[in-house]
């Protein structure tokens, strides 16, 4: 049986306002020394610390028989994408907070109803310990905008045959494109 990788060190390369790039040493499963690069929403001080805590949290918002879907620009892909509302949990701010309030700063909405909050998930753990929470909820109001000038988000209600036509014409981000072909199928979950 294999030996599992061992992270030996980490140094901080790079620090901005929402990400820190951090250089791992770690010990392969061969024994060799390695280096590897990721980034991370928090300063650590050390490898244990590393996708312990979770940065925000995403909504799967619902209004009747539509789901919301917010047609962003996003620099890292020099495309538009297809998101859900997201974003980063504030100092002293809970889960559920956070929901409402990136709620109506990226769409202008509310939220009737939480249905559930899942534990956190990683969004691309071969990249980064980013993590968030994800809020199924119930959602009503009228759309508009209230992002910053760094942001362009164009938030939408789509019903079942209008997100599977865009799940196969349009770019999405995974979680999303996960959240919308579920819910073009009509598979549903109760949770015991």
């Amino acid at each position: 049986m294999k030996q599992i990788p061992v992270l030996n060190s980490m140094e901080k390369t790079r620090d901005t306002r929402f990400l820190k790039n951090y250089t791992l040493n770690y010990t392969n499963t061969e024994g060799g020394e390695k280096i590897y690069e990721t980034v991370s929403n928090f300063d650590y001080d050390s490898p244990e610390q590393l996708g312990e805590k979770a940065a925000g949290v995403v909504i799967i918002g619902t209004k009747g028989d539509k789901l919301l879907l917010c047609k962003e620009f996003r620099m890292g892909v020099n495309h538009f994408v297809y998101n859900m509302p997201a974003g980063h949990i504030d100092e002293g701010e809970t889960v559920e907070e956070c929901a409402r309030r990136e709620l109506y700063e990226e769409t202008g909405l509310s939220i009737v109803r939480i249905e559930e909050i899942l534990p956190p998930s990683y969004a691309a753990p071969d990249l980064s310990d980013s993590s968030a929470y994800v809020a199924f909820a119930e959602v009503d109001g009228e759309l508009s905008d209230h992002t910053e000038a760094d942001e362009w988000i164009m938030p939408g209600f789509f019903s079942r045959e209008e997100v599977e036509k865009l799940l196969f014409t349009e770019r999405f981000s995974g979680r999303a494109q996960m959240a919308a072909w579920y819910f073009c199928k009509k598979i549903s979950h109760k949770h015991g």
